[in-house]
C-alpha cells in the first residue's frame, strides 16, 4: 500500500476491514437543514463545494492508519468512519448511475476495484454490522429497515438512504464528476505490523469527523503503554485489550442511545476506586499511567470497563423492559449519581428484587434533587454508604436507610432534600418534562387504587405524552374557566393542579377550547376521568378545584418521592 495514493488505488486489490476492537459506524446524518450539519452532510457538501470550485489540486480525504494482517488485508485503525462513508456514498452513486444507463467497461472496473468483484467485498465493517452493511449498502438486497439490531447499523441505513435521496434527481454529468472526484481523491496511508503502534496514533488525527471520545483516547493510551512496557507479555496483553474492547464496543452498539460511553468511563472509575468523588477520567488515568509499572492497572481497569458495559447492557435492555422500577429510573434520566451504585449491585450479583428496591430509593433522591434545585452537593452525603457497599458486604440496607433519613431529618447539613423543601418546590410551575414524569407516576397511583394484581403502565406506552394546561395559558373568552385575574394567572395556571397528562394528538385537538369541550374529551387516562368527576356539578374549572387537585397530587408526591 503506497504512502501517498488515491482512494481507488488504496482499495483496489485489497481487503480492508474494521477490527472488532474498534468502534462501529458513528457518523450521524441530519435529514433536514440545520445550522450545525452532521458529519455525513458535511461529507457531501464538501464534495459539492470542491466540484463547484476551479481548483486544480485533487480532493484530499486525509490520512488512514492500518494494521497489516496479511498481504493485501488491512485492519483500519483510524479513518474507518471516513472509509465507511466513502463506500456508502459510492455504492449509492453507482446505483443511481445504473438507473440512468448500464455501466461502461471502465466504470464496471472501478466498481469492482472499489466496491465488489464477484464475491469479494473490498471493505467490511465490524462483524456484528457487516451482514447488514453488505445487504443494505453493497448488494442492496435488503430494502426494508426492519430488525436493525444496533444503533451503528441504523446509522449506516440512514446514511445510505440520505445519499440515495440526494442523488435521486442528479444527472449523468453530476454523477460522473462526483465519481471522478472521489476515486481520484488523494490520501495518505500508514500500514504497520503492530496494532499498538497504530492505535496510539489515531488521537492526533481529526479530519472533520467526530473527535475521539475519552474512551477511545484511553484505549489508545493503554495500547501504547503496553507497547512500551509490556515486555515478554506484550502480545498477550495486546490481545487481552483487544478482546476487552471488542466486548465493550458490542455493548456500546446496543445501548449508546441510552448512555454516553464517556460517562460509563467515569462511573467505572468510581467503582474501581470505590469513591464517588472520581470525576476527571483522563487526568486520573494519565497519572496512573505515569507510574513505574502501569501494566497491572491497565489489566485490571480494562476488565472493570468491560464488566461495567456488560452489566449496563443488561440493565438498559433486558431488565429495563421487565422491571418497572428500573424503567422508572431510566425514564427519569439525569441519573449519574445512581449509576455507580447500580453497577456495583450487578457486579456483586444482587437479585433483581434488591436491584429494583435500590433503583426506587435512588430515584427518589435524584428526583428530589432536581425538583428542589438546591446548590448543596449530594456526593458527600452518599459517599460513605457507597464506600461501605462492597463485595464483602453487599447490603443495600444502609443506602436505603440513609436516603429515607435524608427525606425526613431536620439536621441542617442533611435536610436540603427533606419533605419540607420538596413540598415548597412543587407549589408553582415545574419543568414540563419533570411534570410529565410526576403525572405519569400519579396516573399509576390512580389506576392502582383498589385493584389487586394491577400492572402499572410504562411511560413509553403513553402515545407521545404531552403536558396540557387545563385552563389554557392564553385566556379563552368562551368561558368555562375562572376569571383570569392576576392571582389566577400567577398562582394557578402553572401548577400541578392545572397540569394534565395526555397524548400529543389529544393535546392538539383540545388546544384553547372552552372547558366543556375539553372535559368531554377527558376519558382516556384515569387522571382525565378524575377531572370529569371533580367537575360533575360545576361547569367551570375554578381556582378552588385547581387547588384541591394540586393538594392531592402534592400529597402523593410527598408520600411517594
Amino acid at each position: 500500500m503506497e504512502a501517498s495514493t488515491t482512494i481507488k488505488q488504496m482499495l483496489a486489490g485489497n481487503k480492508i476491514f474494521v477490527p472488532t476492537y474498534q468502534r462501529a459506524y458513528s457518523w450521524d446524518t441530519e435529514l433536514e437543514k440545520a445550522n450545525s450539519p452532521k458529519q455525513t452532510n458535511v461529507f457531501l457538501s464538501d464534495l459539492e463545494d470542491y466540484n463547484k470550485s476551479s481548483t486544480k489540486s485533487k480532493y484530499y480525504f486525509g490520512h488512514f492508519l492500518f494494521e497489516e494482517k496479511d498481504e493485501k488485508k488491512f485492519g483500519i485503525i483510524d479513518g474507518q468512519q471516513r472509509m465507511t462513508t466513502i463506500v456508502i456514498f459510492l455504492s449509492a452513486l453507482f446505483s443511481r448511475l445504473k438507473q440512468i444507463r448500464p455501466l461502461n467497461e471502465t466504470e464496471q472496473e472501478t466498481f469492482e476495484d472499489i466496491i465488489k468483484r464477484n464475491s469479494t467485498y473490498r471493505f467490511e465493517t465490524v462483524d456484528y454490522d457487516d451482514r447488514f452493511f453488505k445487504d443494505c449498502v453493497i448488494d442492496q438486497s435488503k430494502k426494508d429497515r426492519n430488525g436493525i439490531k444496533t444503533v451503528s447499523a441504523k446509522r449506516i441505513a440512514i446514511a445510505f438512504d440520505f445519499f440515495t435521496s440526494q442523488l435521486a434527481d442528479k444527472d449523468e454529468t453530476y454523477l460522473l464528476k462526483m465519481l471522478d472526484t472521489v476515486q481520484n481523491a488523494s490520501c495518505t496511508t500508514h500500514p504497520v505490523k503492530d496494532a499498538s503502534e497504530a492505535i496510539q496514533m489515531f488521537i492526533f488525527q481529526n479530519n472533520r469527523g467526530k473527535k475521539p471520545s475519552n474512551l477511545e483516547i484511553i484505549k489508545a493510551q493503554f495500547m501504547f503503554n503496553v507497547h512500551l512496557y509490556g515486555g515478554e507479555e506484550k502480545e498477550s496483553l495486546i490481545k487481552e485489550i483487544k478482546d476487552r474492547f471488542e466486548e465493550i464496543y458490542k455493548s456500546i452498539s446496543s445501548i449508546e442511545y441510552r448512555i454516553n460511553e464517556d460517562d460509563v468511563l467515569v462511573y467505572t472509575l468510581r467503582v474501581h476506586f470505590n469513591s464517588l468523588w472520581e470525576t476527571n477520567a483522563i487526568d486520573k488515568i494519565n497519572k496512573l499511567l505515569s507510574e513505574a509499572n502501569p501494566i497491572p492497572f491497565i489489566k485490571s481497569f480494562t476488565q472493570s470497563l468491560a464488566i461495567s458495559f456488560e452489566h449496563l447492557t443488561t440493565f438498559f435492555s433486558k431488565d429495563e423492559r421487565e422491571n418497572l422500577e428500573i424503567h422508572s429510573l431510566v425514564t427519569l434520566g439525569g441519573i449519574g449519581i445512581a449509576m455507580p451504585f447500580i453497577i456495583k449491585a450487578y457486579k456483586f450479583g444482587l437479585p433483581i428484587n434488591q436491584i429494583n428496591l435500590l433503583c426506587s430509593k435512588l430515584e427518589t433522591m435524584v428526583l428530589r434533587h432536581r425538583l428542589i434545585g438546591t446548590r448543596a452537593e449530594i456526593t458527600s452525603r452518599l459517599n460513605d454508604v457507597y464506600q461501605k457497599f462492597t463485595s464483602e458486604n453487599p447490603d443495600i440496607t444502609p443506602i436505603n436507610v440513609r436516603i429515607d433519613w435524608m427525606k425526613t431529618t431536620q439536621e441542617w447539613w442533611w435536610s436540603y432534600w427533606g419533605n419540607k423543601e420538596l413540598e415548597h418546590s412543587i407549589q408553582g410551575g415545574i419543568n414540563h418534562t419533570t411534570a410529565k414524569y410526576l403525572l405519569w407516576k400519579y396516573e399509576n397511583h390512580l389506576e392502582g387504587q383498589g385493584k389487586s394484581g394491577y400492572s402499572p403502565t410504562r411511560f413509553d406506552k403513553i402515545e407521545k405524552p404531552e403536558l396540557e394546561h387545563i385552563a389554557p395559558q392564553t385566556e379563552n373568552p368562551e368561558t368555562g374557566y375562572d376569571s383570569y385575574d392576576e392571582e389566577f394567572v400567577n398562582q394557578y395556571i402553572n401548577c400541578l393542579g392545572n397540569y394534565l397528562l395526555l397524548s400529543k394528538s389529544h393535546n392538539c385537538s383540545v388546544g384553547n377550547k372552552p372547558f366543556a369541550d375539553k372535559r368531554n374529551s377527558y376519558n382516556h387516562l384515569e387522571q382525565q376521568r378524575e377531572i370529569q368527576k371533580m367537575t360533575a356539578e360545576s361547569a367551570t374549572w375554578t381556582k378552588e378545584l385547581i387547588q384541591q387537585r394540586k393538594d392531592k397530587i402534592v400529597q402523593f408526591v410527598i408520600e411517594n418521592v
